[in-house]
């Protein structure tokens, strides 16, 4: 009995999937991008940190400028 092609076209792609396990040039190709996930990952959680510490100095900046207003409101002309 002949195979039908897509049974043949998965075989070849099982068999490729294993050489490619096997290859140690393939594991570290898989390491490094497996590293640079983490790594991404890693800076992305930074930036969201970032932003909140962003919008906090932003509130900040806003209540220090109110305050220097009134401040300034209540002394008198020289």
């Amino acid at each position: 009995m002949s195979k039908s092609p897509l049974s043949q076209l998965a075989s070849l792609g099982e068999e490729v999937i294993n050489r490619a396990a096997h290859n140690p040039r393939t594991a570290r190709i898989v390491e490094t991008g497996m590293q640079l996930k983490d790594r991404v990952d890693d800076l992305a959680k930074r930036v969201r940190g970032l932003e909140a510490m962003e919008r906090r100095i932003d509130e900040l900046e806003q209540r220090v400028e109110s305050l220097e207003k009134k401040r300034s409101r209540a002394k008198p002309a020289d």
